[in-house]
């Protein structure tokens, strides 16, 4: 059955760390790819929950296995909160995005500036 795009869905995960992850959301981007070599389907959801969250989702997959992450993660002024359904963990939204900047190879300050603008507004 198919949701409107701003109708907010009831999600349950079972992760990989044996925790249930619970929110409500509702699908803000996804991709999904095949790794020939290593035969691991990967798809990875990003949500936007009830409480302007963002959850990450990420399932991974070879055969029967299959494992599941998730990560709920808010901005509050300068702190970001990052939740794994065990464990939270905060940390200045400044390290986070030299994190991100180092991670995706970004150099120049506009590409920087964006990255912000996008988790600024997922925010809202």
């Amino acid at each position: 059955m198919a949701t409107a795009m701003n109708e907010l869905e009831k999600m349950t995960l079972h992760l990989e760390n044996d925790a249930d992850f619970m929110f409500y959301g509702r699908l803000f981007s996804e991709a999904v790819w095949y790794d020939e070599y290593s035969g691991v389907l990967t798809h990875q959801k990003l949500y936007v929950t009830d409480q302007h969250e963002q959850v990450y989702v990420i399932q991974k997959g070879s055969g029967e296995r299959t494992v599941c992450r998730a990560y709920r993660i808010s901005v509050h002024g300068e702190r970001c909160v990052m939740y794994n359904g065990r464990y939270t963990m905060e940390i200045p939204l400044d390290l986070l995005l030299l994190a991100v900047r180092t991670l995706c190879g970004m150099e120049d300050g506009m590409a920087l500036e964006q990255v912000e603008e996008i988790l600024r507004a997922a925010n809202c």
